[in-house]
């Protein structure tokens, strides 16, 4: 084996390229086909996510209908059952028939019987698209002896996968043969398991219940008074009276992928995801960035290529996937979290992220397609078998509403409390989470709520230490009142690179506040838009008594417009045919 060029043969980039430029000619004029097909595969059943849920909500909504649209592209008919009418999949426009039906196994048998003697009887049921809820009714339908009765295929995944994946000990013990690490931990089936696993592993530790949805019945326990309380919270969320008690791996940094794996065993890793918060809350009550921000090169492969061999031993599986890590900071050890054998909540943030559409490709990867035989999407040209490039950051920010829920406790942790999100791009993540925070109709104005009163030093810095909603908003006001960068990492736990940036935000505001529109410099204004600042956020910083309109005028005359990048997968490398925009400043 030749490497890093040291063939005699192939000793340049140039020569390679042509190689495989003709290569490439050589398939198209072939029609070459890997893997076609599945031509027994007529009509598929989606099942999807049932009601709007805290943890599972529009996400699947997306999915679903991308799955049923993208079938139907190659002729298959689809039959699908929800059981909330308020969703796009529902509309009789996006699937050959549409049951609003409980989800419910009758309702599964009576939609099998009702097709039986059609034209397009039920050949397959694809469940990986309806999020925990319809894996769920899977394991259900399956356990009841539905799909075997009636010669169905469950495709995309199979019980054995779901079962490997979901069962938390099923993880543990699949984990530990795969030599890839995990927390300490036990399975409790009883209250009483539980309190003596607890008393083996110490404090602080974490309970997660087994097949249950955004992490409901979840929590962290700092002290055994708070035991009892958790675990009978979490026997009972679990469909199975099953949870994990593991050690918090309070500090770690979390991550997670969203991967693509055909039938071939080819794998891709579509995004990285990097939580802003570390360990002890829910992703997705977490600020997410993409792509990972503070991940070094040695860590991001090894965290690759264990994702990747994951997704390899996982069994019968064809489809999207997301894999979640943490990272000790220091040491840069990396234990599993989990992985869930669907498509997740995080796809449709991956998809619109990276441009490249997850759950569109995962329904054509169920029905027998391979990835090196599927077109990327936005090029039309190119293979969907790559991995996107990203020359922009996204932010995601959850949006809560303790406000309508008074006495609620509006601290984050491992349950997921966020009712929605917003995503937003930038050149940089000081803009991006700026444009995000912007987004959040919650009075917010960019990084800031002016005009409100500051908390002292010693007040706020405590007031940290506790992860809420607020917490970025309180990182800032912190640094504007001369809070050290390295008190504000002690109390949160968050990766100093982010302090950084929000400090960046600081320094701006700062100069904005010292002048008036007037005496403004074209680089302070340049400046100020390229981090994110919006014209109502410059006019109330510098209290002169100028409008947004005001600013946009000067900025107007001053040069300092829009500039639109596009959303390609590929940072321009081919030519993109549908692809999306975002507007920022040079």
């Amino acid at each position: 084996m030749y490497l890093h060029g040291s063939c005699p043969f192939i000793n340049d980039l140039h020569f390679l390229f042509l190689i495989i430029h003709h290569f490439n000619l050589f398939l198209a004029a072939t029609d070459y086909n890997f893997m076609p097909l599945d031509k027994s595969i007529k009509t598929v059943l989606i099942i999807g996510s049932g009601p709007i849920v805290i943890g599972q909500a529009c996400e699947f909504d997306y999915s679903g209908s991308q799955a049923a649209r993208s079938l139907r592209e190659e002729g298959i008919k689809v039959a699908l059952i929800n059981s909330n009418p308020a969703t796009i999949m529902t509309d009789p426009m996006m699937a050959d028939k549409v049951y609003l039906l409980p989800l419910t196994v009758e309702s599964i048998e009576q939609i099998i019987e009702e097709n039986r003697e059609t034209e397009f009887p039920i050949d397959a049921v694809l469940a990986t698209m309806g999020g925990q809820t319809a894996l769920n009714l899977a394991k259900e339908a399956d356990e009841m002896g539905v799909w075997e009765k009636n010669n169905i295929r469950l495709i995309g995944v199979d019980i054995k996968a779901i079962d490997k994946a979901e069962d938390r000990e099923k993880f543990r013990e699949w984990m530990l043969e795969m030599k890839i690490p995990v927390a300490p931990a036990r399975i409790a089936n009883s209250f009483l398991e539980g309190k003596e696993i607890a008393q083996e592993i110490g404090f602080p530790l974490v309970i997660r219940p087994s097949f249950t949805l955004g992490g409901t019945g979840g929590s962290i326990v700092f002290q055994k008074a708070n035991l009892d309380e958790a675990l009978n919270r979490g026997l009972t969320a679990s469909p199975m009276h099953e949870v994990l008690v593991e050690k918090a791996m309070m500090g770690w940094k979390e991550f997670e992928l969203e991967l693509l794996r055909d039938d071939n065993d080819n794998v891709v890793i579509i995004c990285t995801v990097e939580n802003f918060d570390p360990m002890g809350v829910h992703t997705g009550d977490s600020i997410t960035v993409a792509p990972a921000m503070t991940l070094s090169d040695t860590a991001y492969q090894k965290m690759r290529n264990t994702a990747i061999s994951m997704m390899r031993n996982l069994g019968n599986f064809a489809g999207g996937c997301n894999v979640q890590f943490a990272i000790e900071p220091h040491t840069e050890d990396i234990i599993a979290i989990e992985i869930n054998p669907r498509v997740s909540r995080s796809s449709a943030l991956a998809s619109k992220a990276t441009g490249y559409p997850i759950a569109k490709i995962a329904a054509k990867l169920a029905v027998g397609f391979t990835l090196d035989e599927l077109k990327n999407q936005i090029t039309k040209t190119t293979s969907a078998y790559f991995e996107p490039a990203l020359d922009y950051v996204i932010v995601k920010i959850p949006r809560w509403n303790f406000d309508k829920f008074k006495g609620a406790d509006d601290t984050l942790g491992f349950q997921m409390k966020s009712v929605g999100e917003v995503m937003a791009i930038g050149r940089s993540f000081a803009e991006a989470v700026q444009k995000a925070c912007q987004s959040l109709e919650n009075d917010a104005v960019g990084l800031g709520y002016y005009g409100k009163s500051l908390m002292h030093a010693e007040e706020i810095v405590e007031y940290l230490k506790i992860p809420k909603w607020d917490r970025i908003f309180r990182i800032k006001d912190a640094l504007m009142i001369g809070v050290s960068v390295k008190r504000i990492c002690e109390s949160t736990g968050i990766d100093r690179w982010f302090i950084y940036q929000i400090q960046k935000i600081c320094t701006c505001e700062k100069a904005l506040a010292e002048v008036t529109l007037e005496n403004i410099s074209p680089e302070l204004f340049k400046e100020a838009k390229r981090l994110g600042f919006s014209d109502e956020q410059i006019a109330k910083i510098m209290k002169d008594g100028s409008t947004d309109e005001d600013i946009y005028q000067k900025r107007k005359a001053l040069g300092i417009t829009r500039v639109y990048k596009m959303v390609d997968t590929c940072s321009a490398e081919f030519e993109a045919k549908t692809p999306y925009f975002y507007s920022t400043f040079e």
